[in-house]
């Protein structure tokens, strides 16, 4: 090649790369001056292999947005904006992806902008060994939340409410442990002067046989209630603002005091048994810096008079001595987000901590305060029940919809159709649990049902 043509093409050359250049995107180009965009996943069970609904909102009308997982851009083609600001797409979880919380970060151009979309795929655990376990169901009310099982009525009582406020739909429900039918119901009264027709409906429910009461949450109107467990006349109604987002209700009829989580505070929430008085509330302390410990579940030990309660707002259980209302100790969980449900196996001074957001049961040792077993249970892990008869705990998944049995080792040996969004379980003392779930409707087959399940006798 003569000089004269090398000297040709390396003008080419370089006019081309002189044009790329000038119609190339800058680095830094325009931002988003004020940028509101959130993005968020929807899926009941989003699991390795399954997808995930991607919604953002209060994005930039025209802007081009990808998905991004380390180095891979997730989505094929930019996803385009709309006019109100809004996009959403079906993501495909890979079947080799790891459970866990992901972070994806959604890149936005034209003008760039980015946030970030924690992405939680659940484990995924196939049904198993339902051979070891005898269960009999029956569908009961829409709406139902929670179990409490009284030796004295050997009677089951249940809880139902639906929909959001204002809630007009409740139920307490008196069932036969035996044929799971309905013995007696009744709806809560109106509460005065409130809007819509609300009810004081009722979530939470613990039995009280010393007085032959059965308290209840108010969860929506900030109370709790008592009824007569015979014909659940009603005792006494706590003025609304009483317990504040009142979740959980237990009984210590050993010292006459009933205990009730305000979630949302820091506090439990205290009163007599027989009078009805409020006693001063337990106030609990978060170890995490800047946290607060925010009361979920609770569980009681009557025997060594000893509470557990564990906070969905830090990786935190307690340890309350109800005589004195002091707190012997917090726990560290480690790996728990949105810690809910909570179990006690007297026997070996464990605890059973179910968690949402890391679909997990742990199996914490009291005495040293560490975690001995972190089993994955399935998506939205809610609460968990220890049958000390059989040394097997109980976890609710709502998500999964599963109920899985898991033995003191932490092994599981049982993962069981739980029906339509699994709620609650609760043992009876001899061998028996019942599980309650929720319902998409009032024609879902598999929803709003009561369900006693047991190991079956070799």
């Amino acid at each position: 090649m003569s000089f004269q043509s090398s000297l040709r093409l390396s003008t080419l050359a370089a006019g081309l790369l002189l044009a790329v250049a000038s119609h190339a995107q800058p680095v830094f180009d325009q931002p988003a001056s004020v940028f509101k965009g959130t993005v968020v996943s929807r899926g009941e069970n989003v699991v390795p292999g399954s997808h995930a609904e991607v919604i953002g909102r209060g994005f930039v009308p025209g802007q081009q947005v990808s998905l991004v997982r380390g180095e891979t851009v997730l989505n094929a083609q930019p996803l385009s904006v709309d006019a109100e600001g809004n996009f959403k797409t079906q993501l495909q979880i890979p079947a080799d992806a790891v459970p866990g919380t992901h972070p994806v970060v959604v890149r936005a151009s034209q003008p760039a902008a980015a946030t970030v979309l924690k992405l939680r795929v659940s484990p995924q655990l196939p049904l198993s060994g339902q051979e070891r376990f005898a269960s009999q169901s029956n569908k009961l009310v829409q709406g139902l939340y929670q179990s409490a099982y009284s030796a004295a009525s050997n009677a089951v009582f249940v809880t139902s409410a639906v929909g959001r406020p204002p809630v007009t739909q409740s139920q307490l429900l008196k069932v036969d442990p035996g044929s799971l039918k309905v013995v007696k119901a009744i709806t809560p009264a109106q509460v005065p002067d409130a809007k819509g027709g609300s009810v004081f409906a009722v979530y939470g429910v613990g039995v009280d046989d010393a007085n032959g009461n059965v308290w209840v949450t108010n969860t929506r109107q900030d109370s709790v209630a008592v009824y007569r467990q015979s014909d659940l006349s009603l005792v006494h109604q706590f003025p609304v603002g009483t317990v504040p987002h009142a979740r959980d209700v237990v009984v210590d009829a050993k010292r006459g005091k009933v205990f009730a989580s305000a979630t949302g505070e820091d506090h439990l929430s205290v009163f007599d048994a027989k009078t009805f008085k409020a006693l001063a509330p337990i106030t609990l302390a978060s170890g995490v810096d800047d946290g607060k410990f925010t009361p979920m579940s609770l569980v009681l030990d009557e025997a060594s008079g000893k509470l557990f309660t564990v906070s969905i707002g830090t990786p935190e259980a307690a340890v309350i001595d109800v005589a004195s209302g002091k707190i012997d100790k917090v726990i560290d969980l480690g790996n728990s987000i949105s810690a809910s449900g909570v179990a006690y196996d007297p026997q070996q001074n464990h605890l059973y901590v179910a968690s949402q957001g890391t679909d997990n049961l742990l199996i914490v040792d009291v005495a040293s305060g560490k975690v001995l077993h972190d089993v994955a249970v399935g998506a939205g892990a809610l609460n968990v029940a220890f049958d000390a008869k059989t040394g097997l705990a109980y976890v609710t998944s709502r998500g999964a919809g599963t109920v899985t049995v898991v033995d003191r080792s932490g092994k599981v040996v049982g993962n069981l159709d739980g029906g339509t969004f699994p709620n609650h379980v609760r043992a009876d003392g001899k061998g028996n649990v019942f599980a309650v779930n929720k319902s998409r409707g009032t024609d879902d087959a598999k929803g709003d049902r009561i369900t006693r399940i047991a190991l079956r006798q070799p």
